[in-house]
């Protein structure tokens, strides 16, 4: 059985879609949810599934607490869900190829630090885009440049609001997301 670890700071949308798809298969199964935010939304929705959660502070991400952690889980696969911290270095290089996120556009447009949620969602209403969309990608030590693994577009009206734009995207992520993680899963 093939073990997830899901990396989040929010409110655990993305999270618990995952945690629901994978919560029957044979194959993979969520293991454990990281969480660097205490007040966030993903800890009662991890508990409430049955998913232990692992929260830690700033310091236990880069000094090996955490990667103690990811070893202890047995983690095939980082899959970040909303993580707004930059992965170590050290992790990279210990999950090799196994650390994948969700960017809520089509890299390479709207990315980079700073460019996540309703910060992306109203730059593509306030300059006037055509469309969007989701992109998911590898992690690498740059912010939303690794390697792009899927992307999917979706048209953007001209009276959305960000709000539409944000629940559009969302349909895109929860709908694909699970997919793709199952069939990377495959190689691993």
């Amino acid at each position: 059985m093939k073990q997830i670890a899901i990396f989040s700071s929010g409110s655990g949308t993305n999270a618990e879609n995952i945690i629901k798809y994978f919560s029957e298969s044979e194959e993979a199964r969520v293991g454990a949810v990281f969480c660097n935010n205490p007040k966030a939304g993903v800890i009662d929705k991890a508990h409430k599934l049955g998913v232990r959660c692992i929260v830690f502070d700033p310091h236990q991400l880069a000094d090996g607490y955490v990667l103690a952690k990811l070893k202890d889980c047995r983690a095939d696969l980082i899959v970040l869900a909303g993580f707004l911290k930059k992965i170590p270095t050290e992790i990279l290089d210990e999950y090799e190829d196994r650390v994948i996120n969700i960017h809520p556009s089509l890299l390479p447009d709207y990315g980079g630090e700073g460019m996540y949620g309703m910060h992306i969602h109203r730059a593509i209403v306030e300059n006037e885009e055509e469309e969007t969309g989701i992109t998911i990608h590898y992690v690498s030590d740059d912010y939303d440049e690794g390697e792009i693994i899927f992307q999917e577009a979706i048209e953007v009206d001209f009276e959305d609001s960000p709000e539409d734009v944000q629940y559009k995207v969302q349909q895109l992520e929860h709908k694909h997301y699970p997919e793709v993680i199952e069939y990377l899963l495959r190689d691993l």
